[in-house]
C-alpha cells in the first residue's frame, strides 16, 4: 500500500483523464483529509476537481 501523504501527481504534470483519455495539466493538488485522498484541479476544467483514480500518467 502506498503512502497517501504523498501526492501521485505534481503541479504542472501532464496527465490523462481516464474517462475521455483527454490530456490535461495539473494546476493544483489538495489533500482531502476526511476522504484520505488527493483531489486535483486541471487546466481545461478549472471549476472541476478530479481524484487520483480518475487520472493516469501520460505516456
Amino acid at each position: 500500500m502506498r503512502d497517501m501523504s504523498i501526492s501521485l501527481f505534481t503541479n504542472g504534470e501532464i496527465v490523462n483523464i481516464k474517462a475521455s483519455n483527454e490530456r490535461v495539466i495539473i494546476l493544483k493538488s489538495h489533500y482531502v483529509k476526511n476522504m484520505k485522498r488527493y483531489s486535483y484541479t486541471v487546466d481545461k476544467y478549472p471549476g472541476t476537481f478530479f481524484f487520483e483514480e480518475e487520472l493516469m500518467k501520460h505516456e
